[in-house]
């Protein structure tokens, strides 16, 4: 996946994963959404599979799920 596909699948990405997580995580969400996904990667990064660029959308979230001192437990 071309790193232009990912830019236009972000958020498509932040959406998926808000259809699985408990609501008390959603504003996790709305956070990553406020970040512009071309300071995420470079023009010339490449993805071998879409699962490759979900999973980095997926490594933000939980990343920002266990540093966020609100959260107590999952």
């Amino acid at each position: 996946m071309e790193a232009i596909r990912f830019v236009n699948n972000y958020e498509y990405f932040l959406n998926e994963i808000r259809e699985v997580v408990r609501p008390e995580l959603l504003p996790i969400i709305e956070e990553l959404k406020e970040i512009y996904p071309h300071g995420l990667i470079s023009l010339d990064t490449w993805f071998q599979s879409e699962g490759d660029a979900r999973g980095l959308v997926w490594s933000l979230f939980i990343k920002k799920a266990l540093y966020n001192s609100d959260l107590t437990q999952f």
